[in-house]
C-alpha cells in the first residue's frame, strides 16, 4: 500500500534554523530517506518554501477567489509530504518515527492511505 506521510511544525522554529542547523538536519534527514530509496520504497518527496509565498484559491459564494498566503492560521504548518510504499500501517508508522527522532523541530506527521486517482505515468 502507498502511504503519505505529511511533515507539520511550526514554520517560525524550522526558518529560524541557521543555514549550518538547517544543513545538520537536513543530512540526517537524507540518511533516513536514503535507507527507504535503496529499498525502492520511497517516493517523491517534497519540501515546501514558507507559507509567505503560498498562494490559495477558495470558493467563496460560487465564485473562485485568489487570496495571498495559507488557507488556514495554526501553530503548525504544512512543511512537506513523503510517499512510501509499505506492507501496512505499521511500517508507515516506524517510517515516520525515524524521521521524528532526526528533526529536532517537534511536530507531527500526518500518515494517510494513498488512493492513486489517475494511474498514467508523467515524465518529469
Amino acid at each position: 500500500m502507498l502511504y503519505a506521510i505529511l511533515c507539520y511544525a511550526s514554520e517560525d522554529v524550522v526558518c529560524s534554523w541557521s543555514k549550518e542547523q538547517d544543513d545538520e538536519v537536513m543530512a540526517k534527514i537524507l540518511n533516513v530517506q536514503d535507507k527507504y530509496a535503496k529499498a525502492g520504497r520511497l517516493g517523491p518527496v517534497a519540501r515546501l518554501l514558507p507559507t509567505t509565498a503560498a498562494t490559495t484559491l477558495r470558493k467563496v459564494k460560487g465564485e473562485a477567489v485568489v487570496l495571498d498566503g495559507p488557507f488556514a492560521e495554526t501553530k503548525e504548518q504544512f512543511l512537506g509530504f513523503y510517499t512510501l510504499e509499505c506492507k501496512d500501517l505499521d511500517e508507515a508508522v516506524e517510517f515516520a518515527r525515524e524521521l521524528s527522532e532526526v528533526n529536532p523541530s517537534g511536530g507531527s506527521y500526518e500518515i494517510r492511505p494513498v488512493s492513486v486517482f489517475n494511474p498514467t505515468k508523467v515524465a518529469v
